[in-house]
């Protein structure tokens, strides 16, 4: 196939791979080779690809309507916030493209929510290693290098991750201090897991310094740990919820929720989308939801998450390169004592699609649907691939 690449931005370090077609866990590419995706389109395709129901739905309102704007009601907009609502217990939903548009209407609801109550100067706590999207806003929210994108918008206080009396002081000490933002599970910095009370614990500070508790669940929400929600094995509710990648099985959609009293401070003209929530993207979010539910796709997710787990440290605990083996339900990261972002090279190599984040994480987001026999496929090729690596290469 003619290599046009030339003409895209240079800013993603590509794989020397072009895929044409998908069938559940599986791709295939433009040579006809077949590669098991324990990618998911970064925690995107959570159904497996061409599902049929999903296909059908696409195929269906493209041929009836694909987009309006917000300027007039949108039935289906207005029932995936419903089912939303539903699953997360919060009672009103903002329908954007993406999990850093939704993170930048969050920050944007917070301050705006504290400006209301006199405060004029509001500062969000935000976490060591955080990453919360590549938008200016968001970007000022993550824990990454940008020297080269400032200033940053400012208003944001940094602590570490997982440690609540850090957040507890920050609050205490600096009045300005309007809410946390923070993922329960930690992605693009290597699948740190908080511990297990430490969303209750946020909870409680929250509540007790009378915050906002803003939780970003875009890479581990609907059903990607084995709930719904991660908040939900605990049961700590946020004020505001971020979602999106898993919530359109590959088509654009983002959302930020939040409680009535927090959403009513949007008001018409002081947020908006011109694509969000159109109806192409809301019925593919409404067939993804209803399928999750039909396949028992959070239980699922749950079951092999468990199997894969406890598999990977069978097999690589014994190996003096292995690190660490951690996550939660299919968000498994496994840390190595070295770099290794060209194992994703070696693994395509043998028909495995995985992601090095972190510069030595092998982070695996595979489809929900996955099997017990494609599990057993990637613990073995993982393992293959590992004992075979001999370092970083130029």
């Amino acid at each position: 196939m003619e290599d046009l690449s030339d003409h895209l931005f240079p800013n993603y370090a590509r794989l020397p791979v072009s895929f044409i077609r998908g069938d559940g866990v599986w791709l295939w590419d433009d040579e006809g080779r077949r590669c098991l995706d324990a990618v998911a389109g970064i925690a995107v395709c959570s159904l497996g690809h061409a599902h049929p129901v999903i296909a059908e739905t696409l195929a269906k309102q493209s041929r009836k309507l694909l987009h309006t704007s917000n300027l007039y009601r949108i039935r289906a907009q207005e029932k995936l916030a419903e089912k939303l609502s539903a699953i997360t217990g919060m009672d009103a939903v903002f329908f954007c493209n993406s999990g850093t548009e939704a993170c930048e209407a969050a920050i944007k609801l917070a301050r705006l929510h504290a400006c209301k109550k006199g405060n004029q100067a509001p500062n969000l706590i935000v976490m060591e290693n955080a990453f919360h999207g590549r938008t200016l806003g968001a970007l000022a929210a993550s824990d990454m290098k940008s020297e080269t994108f400032e200033p940053l918008p400012k208003g944001f206080t940094r602590v570490p991750f997982d440690d609540v009396s850090a957040v507890e002081s920050a609050a205490v000490e600096n009045p300005e201090i309007c809410a946390v933002m923070v993922e329960p599970i930690q992605g693009e910095s290597g699948i740190n897991p908080g511990g297990d009370d430490y969303l209750p614990k946020l909870r409680h500070l929250c509540d007790k310094h009378d915050l906002l508790l803003i939780l970003d669940e875009v890479q581990t929400g609907v059903g990607r740990t084995g709930e719904w929600y991660c908040f939900r094995h605990t049961q700590s509710r946020p004020d505001v919820l971020i979602t999106a990648k898993a919530l359109g099985n590959g088509i654009p959609i983002g959302a930020c929720l939040a409680n009535k009293e927090i959403a009513s401070q949007f008001t018409a003209g002081t947020h908006g989308s011109t694509f969000g929530g159109n109806p192409l993207a809301c019925a593919a979010g409404l067939a993804v939801l209803e399928t999750m539910e039909t396949e028992d796709l959070c239980g699922r997710a749950a079951e092999i998450g468990n199997y894969l787990l406890s598999s990977l440290h069978s097999a690589l605990d014994s190996v003096d390169r292995v690190k660490a083996i951690r996550g939660m339900g299919l968000m498994i990261g496994i840390e190595l004592d070295t770099p290794c972002k060209t194992l994703t090279a070696d693994a395509l190599q043998a028909g495995l699609l995985i992601n090095v984040t972190a510069q030595k994480v092998v982070r695996l987001l595979p489809p929900l649907i996955l099997e017990k026999r494609h599990a057993d496929r990637i613990v073995e090729t993982l393992h293959d691939v590992i004992i075979n690596f001999t370092g970083e290469r130029k």
